[in-house]
């Protein structure tokens, strides 16, 4: 296994860049003196100072020019796919100067970045997300709101539909008929005739009846005493029973509805593809905000303060729970699938929290067994989706979650006695992870593969539903992410980091299990997607210093990649850029170690005499990874970092406890304490630093947005003096004022774990502060309301704290929009580090 990864420019692009590249300069004036002294310096004629070095260092990484819109720094392939001969991919690319994207087509045997899709031809391009039939002889998908049929033969495209209608969950039915979604109905249209019928119709009320009975005693005494009232209802029961007879005897009237009942919001529907049985999962409607989940926005067209809807915080939480039903879609009855056959399905999987909490207020918990709310998996969290028939359409297979989210299940439907057989159950004391949900049934036999945390890492098991026996595919300390099933059914592609946790890298195994086979080897983060016809993956590629790009590779051993786009600016690619290396900081609390970046001076030297001041930036998210072999969503983050080290400091980027990429135990330590490990990683490598890199610990600062934002707060208030200056940036003080979703998962509900709450929010340690502090806060912020920095700077006033400042943007929301934002929040970063830390 890879315990350490450098990564380096090529000797030849470095050669370039010194030799061809002259500095970014802000001004004619400045340029021209920059020059002056480079030339002076290679002659040896002067020997500057230390602040015109500085200075110098300054003007190859402008602040402006980092800070300014990206595309100067190139702009890269986006969900890329296969055309549907495997012959060419396309790429989306975002306009230069707009946020706009337009689609691009590159041949293989083209070379260059591919040319632009017309737009009277991206309806027969747009087919990512299509869905074929049986044999693969058609394709078939959705563009803006009509349907499309590809033939995979001659590449002619078809188009079924041309109306304003929104239409989704395409699916070629087992009799060759092709069905979709319009609201809550589905049709099934025939590709021969065109000819298209309504198979389905869902409706949330109750079924309609001819009369009403009396709503109370006067309305009865009417209608039995007036002979009119009498009259008008016997025509209108008449009248209805004729139509139900008609919709009974003719079969040319379309179905009548399934009614689902009032007061009720339809989550999720799949049809079989045999079209005979559906799944629908309904749940009562919640608003997503209460009526005081306002933001004001101060700058505005109108000139007037305009208030904008917010999401509700999670204080105001309520439950969810899915009623999944099952649909005969001949007669149209309905059946309710009770949870009650899924193991733990009315557990308090919260006794010792409750308990614990109860105690705190001198109360006594008891436990009780009650019916959990359970819905199904969220369907951006099931990639393979969440409803899943098998190909003949008589057996389905659902994921479904508690809304605690302690607990996953994969259960199959039982036909004859209408219930829920559960297959498998995933339980975390912790929280279910988001990610490796995927899961699917082997093709003709009776079995489902999924991906599971259970071993701490996500694998790929399958299960053979006959005899219930689970077989591991893989395993390892390493992660299983983006599954393909091969047509054949005897092999599966996944992307693992096998050999190093931030190195992705593409790998195929058996179905029969046995060992994994590395196809690519390109080292940095690396996804991929199978051609087609099944000879070919396509790449997307990136390291540390190259941001996304295309390459193509064979499906066999010992194939190279071939590299497709070159969209990264020669600007770009000139600068000096510096390199980070990946390295593993021992824990003092753990067994594995905190990975992490570290970026050094160009000339440093381990044996100085004076330490070098330092920099730990914090990612965000919390569940994310940045100490990878990838380019880093944090851009701008790592281009600040090559001026900081160009100025002489070390800066280090930690995928500190709670981050992705490193095994269920890992993402799991935060749980009902965050701010506790995380600090204590913090503190580990600061050590570190001084100890390996020669670092001045007297001399740190750090810095972060959002959760890191959060864990600056929690680093200078709970151990001061670890830092010499922090900046916090969109940041959470108090996470009972955060979303539902998200922070349900690791600190329970307020209600529940109040303990957890104050233990996690920085607001309630504001009294430890001591060192430096920058708040900048963004005032149209719908994700971390404006709000949270507002009760801080009140609680710190109230404590008497003088060494604080905050910053406000009055147009910004969480992730900063405009270049001038950017620039002026990265100036008081920066002031804040060379004041504090020279």
């Amino acid at each position: 296994m890879k315990r350490k990864l450098t990564v380096a420019i090529s000797a030849a692009l470095l050669s370039v860049a010194c030799a061809s590249s002259d500095p970014i300069q802000q001004g004619a004036a400045n340029s021209s003196a920059a020059t002056e002294q480079s030339v002076e310096q290679r002659a040896g004629q002067v020997q500057r100072s230390p602040a015109a070095v500085a200075e110098q260092r300054e003007s190859v990484f402008s602040m402006t020019q980092i800070m300014a819109d990206p595309d100067w720094i190139g702009r890269s392939p986006e969900g890329a796919y296969w055309s549907w001969d495997s012959r060419s991919v396309l790429f989306s690319r975002k306009r230069e100067g707009s946020p706009q994207r337009d689609l691009f087509r590159r041949p293989l045997s083209a070379g260059g970045n591919g040319t632009q899709v017309a737009l009277d031809s991206l309806h027969t391009q747009a087919y990512r997300n299509a869905i074929a039939n049986a044999d693969g002889s058609l394709k078939a998908y959705v563009f803006e709101r009509n349907v499309f049929v590809l033939a995979t033969d001659t590449g002619e495209v078809r188009q079924l539909t041309r109306d304003s209608q929104n239409k989704s969950s395409l699916q070629f039915l087992n009799d060759g008929r092709l069905s979709y979604r319009v609201g809550n109905d589905f049709y099934a249209m025939n590709l021969q005739n065109g000819y298209t019928e309504l198979v389905l119709s869902l409706q949330t009320r109750e079924a309609p009846t001819a009369l009403q009975e009396p709503a109370d005693i006067l309305a009865r005494e009417e209608i039995d005493l007036i002979e009119y009232n009498q009259v008008q209802r016997r025509q209108r029961q008449e009248r209805f029973d004729d139509q139900q007879a008609l919709a009974a005897s003719n079969t040319s009237l379309a179905p009548e509805p399934v009614y689902l009942g009032n007061n009720l919001q339809v989550v999720d529907v799949s049809l079989s593809p045999s079209a005979d049985r559906a799944i629908v999962a309904v749940t009562e409607p919640q608003s997503w905000r209460g009526d005081s989940d306002l933001m004001p926005r101060y700058v505005t067209e109108s000139g007037r303060v305009e208030n904008q809807n917010v999401r509700r915080r999670v204080a105001d939480a309520k439950p969810v729970n899915h009623t999944l039903y099952l649909i005969d879609v001949n007669t149209g009855e309905k059946t309710e699938l009770s949870y009650e056959t899924l193991p733990g399905y009315d557990e308090d999987v919260l006794a010792s929290v409750r308990e614990e909490n109860y105690a705190a207020e001198g109360k006594t918990y008891e436990s009780k067994k009650a019916p959990r709310p359970i819905g199904v998996m969220p369907g951006w969290s099931a990639p393979e989706g969440n409803i899943v028939w098998n190909a003949a359409g008589d057996a389905v297979a659902v994921m479904l979650r508690a809304w605690d989210n302690k607990d996953r299940w994969i259960a199959t439907v039982d036909f004859d006695s209408e219930s829920l057989v559960n297959q498998h159950r995933l339980h975390d004391e912790a929280w279910i992870n988001r990610d490796f949900n995927a899961f699917n049934w082997m093709p003709e036999s009776n079995a489902l593969w999924y991906l599971s945390e259970e071993s701490n890492y996500s694998h790929l098991y399958i299960k053979n539903l006959n005899s219930g026996d689970v077989q591991q595919i893989t395993s390892g300390r390493y992660l299983v992410d983006n599954v393909t099933l091969n047509k054949a059914g005897d092999t599966f592609y996944f992307q693992a980091n096998v050999d190093h946790p931030g190195i992705y890298e593409i790998f195929r195994v058996s179905a029969n299990g046995g060992d994994i086979e590395q196809l690519t080897d390109l080292d940095g983060m690396t996804s991929y997607s199978l051609s087609p016809d099944e000879t070919r993956l396509l790449l997307t590629h990136s390291s540390p210093l190259q941001p996304n790009e295309l390459y193509v590779q064979e499906v066999r051993s010992g194939s190279q990649a071939t590299r497709l786009t070159e969209t990264v600016t020669a600007e770009f690619e000139s600068m000096p850029w510096a390199q980070p290396e990946i390295v593993e900081v021992p824990s003092s609390h753990v067994d594995d170690p905190i990975y992490s970046r570290v970026y050094l001076p160009k000339d440093y030297d381990e044996n100085r005499a004076e330490g070098y001041p330092a920099v730990v930036f914090i990612h965000g998210a919390g569940y994310l990874q940045n100490a990878h072999g990838g380019w880093s969503g944090y851009f701008r983050e790592f281009m600040y970092h090559s001026k900081l080290t160009d100025l002489g400091y070390v800066v280090l980027d930690l995928d500190f406890r709670g981050s992705a990429g490193y095994g269920r135990d890992w993402r799991t330590a935060v749980y009902r304490q965050m701010g506790t490990p995380e600090v204590e990683d913090l503190v580990d490598v600061v050590k570190w630093m001084g100890d390996n890199r020669n670092v001045d610990v007297d001399r740190v600062g750090t810095y972060g947005g959002s959760y890191g934002g959060f864990l600056t707060f929690m680093a200078l208030f709970n151990e001061p003096g670890l830092f010499k200056a922090g900046a916090a940036l969109r940041p959470v003080t108090d996470w009972a004022h955060y979303n539902t979703g998200y922070t349900s998962n690791i600190l329970n509900l307020p209600q529940d774990d109040m303990i957890a709450y104050r233990r996690s929010s920085p607001i309630y340690f504001a009294e430890g502060l001591e060192d430096a502090l920058l708040i900048n806060a963004p005032m149209v912020d719908d994700n971390v309301f404006f709000q949270d920095s507002v009760r801080l700077v009140q609680r710190l006033i109230e404590l008497e704290k003088e060494n604080f400042e905050t910053a406000i943007f009055p147009v910004e929301p969480h992730g900063f929009v405009q270049p001038s934002s950017w620039l002026d929040e990265y100036r008081r970063i920066h002031k804040l580090f060379e004041t504090n830390l020279q």
